[in-house]
């Protein structure tokens, strides 16, 4: 990353979801929850495996009582990546969550319930070596604040956040991460840029019931990616009305527009005009939905004409640019060979996996020598 752009994450303390570190110097982790009933056990393994194709780092799964719970311990040790318990209100949930090995518990001191059932779950925890997320959301203020206030506000939630996070402290409680979420994007971004400055623990990052695929994706690139260009940041949700695999990808194409993770395909594509001398948009189409297997990094470049499209594809590891009669392949930046527009989708997936398959090759041969 060019220096001039370079994010500096707000320093925070490292905890772990598992093997996944969160926070410190740790890479920004993307999450996502499952929507099967968790009594299903082969439907919400499942779906884990699928988020976990896609590239989620964790995976939450509610636990809302005693079949859940059951069923929790037999997912855990078929998941593929580390299980966040999503728990209410009742703590014995938490503590048969903490004994089914999650990873993590999300809870709310605060609604759990006497200070001796709060105190009994802190306890399981730190004997488990169990982090704890607390969740605040301003769709589920308490009741005091909502009269003290008025409305949701920065100031409410952040205190809301704070009354939560001194019952943990009073325990010595230390290893949690928050999330102070909002369905408002000036709301969550106000709410983490004030907390933030109040604790040193990792921010869970997110904006609650953000919509379906398309505004959602819209309000979460905005909210979200306006805290991580400021530090701000150590594990995403992408909160959809959608396939939750689509909020895995949505997560992995904020934090790669940013610079801050890659994983997969990073495509240049224009938008396609007159000018263009191929169907862009229907060549970008086939790729994108054939390559989504892909985990290497690599750059992409599909312009449609000699505009931008030498520009472009010179800082590509593949590069198409349209042209008559036929269009310009570029491979590692340079112009190589000529290819009309039949089947130029079909040639630029053999291309790309011909250049994964040498990027995976000459990774194995660095760590053979080393």
């Amino acid at each position: 990353m060019n220096s001039e752009h370079q994010i500096i994450r707000r320093k925070t303390r490292k905890i772990f979801v598992g093997d996944v570190p969160v926070g410190g110097d740790s890479p920004i982790t993307v999450q996502s929850m499952t929507n099967t009933l968790t009594n299903d056990v082969e439907s919400t393994s499942d779906q884990i495996k699928q988020l976990s194709d896609a590239g989620a780092d964790i995976v939450r799964v509610s636990v809302p009582d005693q079949e859940a719970a059951d069923a929790f311990r037999k997912i855990k040790k078929r998941s593929p990546v580390p299980l966040v318990a999503d728990i209410h209100f009742d703590y014995t949930m938490a503590l048969e969550a903490i004994k089914g090995k999650a990873d993590c518990i999300r809870i709310n001191p605060g609604n759990i319930g006497k200070e001796e059932k709060i105190r009994e779950v802190i306890a399981a925890a730190k004997d488990t070596n169990t982090p704890i997320r607390v969740g605040i959301n301003a769709g589920s203020l308490e009741r005091k604040l909502q009269v003290k206030y008025g409305e949701p506000n920065s100031d409410a939630l952040v205190e809301s956040a704070m009354n939560h996070i001194n019952i943990l402290k009073k325990y010595n409680f230390e290893d949690f991460k928050l999330s102070i979420k909002a369905s408002d994007v000036h709301l969550t971004i106000e709410s983490y840029k004030k907390i933030s400055k109040l604790i040193d623990q990792p921010l869970h990052l997110g904006i609650t019931e953000a919509g379906g695929f398309r505004s959602g994706t819209v309000k979460s690139a905005m909210g979200l990616g306006s805290l991580l260009m400021e530090g701000i940041g150590d594990t995403i949700r992408i909160s959809l009305a959608s396939d939750p695999v689509d909020e895995v990808k949505v997560g992995w194409d904020i934090l790669r527009s940013l610079k801050l993770r890659s994983r997969g395909i990073n495509f240049i594509a224009c938008p396609s005009c007159s000018r263009m001398n191929f169907d862009v948009i229907g060549t970008m189409n086939k790729l994108e939905s054939r390559l989504e297997d892909i985990k290497e990094d690599l750059d992409v470049a599909v312009i449609g004409c000699y505009v931008n499209g030498p520009g472009e594809s010179k800082h590509t590891d593949i590069g198409v640019t349209g042209g008559s009669p036929k269009n310009l392949i570029y491979i590692n930046g340079k112009p190589d060979h000529k290819v009309d527009s039949d089947n130029l989708a079909e040639h630029l997936e053999a291309l790309i996996r011909a250049k994964v398959k040498e990027k995976s090759e000459a990774k194995k041969n660095l760590i053979i020598k080393n």
